[in-house]
């Protein structure tokens, strides 16, 4: 984090993962960061994904279910189809493959605990 932001006392209040981009919200309120960012305050988040392939209601009802992964259940997700986003223009641009279509949702997960969320 110091390598990008060179104020002191900022602290990000989540994280990225590598294939994702998006708003890092930036915090000096101790507390306040901690609520965000540990699991064990569950906080849902949301975010705008977009998907290979059109999921239809039986595979989205899944993820509303929750989700089985190697360490456990997931929480359920909320998830809804939304249309294309406008969104800023990117380069390198969103990967698009004439072969395989894509869509866009909305997912809100929440963190049951370390290691374990709904997606």
């Amino acid at each position: 984090m110091s390598d990008f932001v060179e104020v002191k006392g900022v602290y990000p209040a989540g994280r990225l993962d590598r294939d994702s981009e998006g708003l890092l919200l930036l915090c000096t309120d101790g507390q306040l960061q901690a609520h965000i960012a540990d699991p064990g305050y569950k906080m849902a988040k949301t975010y705008l994904v977009q998907v290979e392939g059109d999921p239809q209601e039986p595979e989205l009802e899944r993820l509303r279910q929750g989700v089985r992964l190697k360490d456990g259940m997931t929480l359920p997700a909320d998830v809804a189809r939304v249309n294309e986003p406008d969104l800023w223009l990117r380069d390198p641009p969103i990967r698009q493959r004439r072969s395989i279509p894509d869509s866009w949702r909305k997912r809100t997960i929440r963190e049951a605990e370390i290691g374990r969320c709904a997606e």
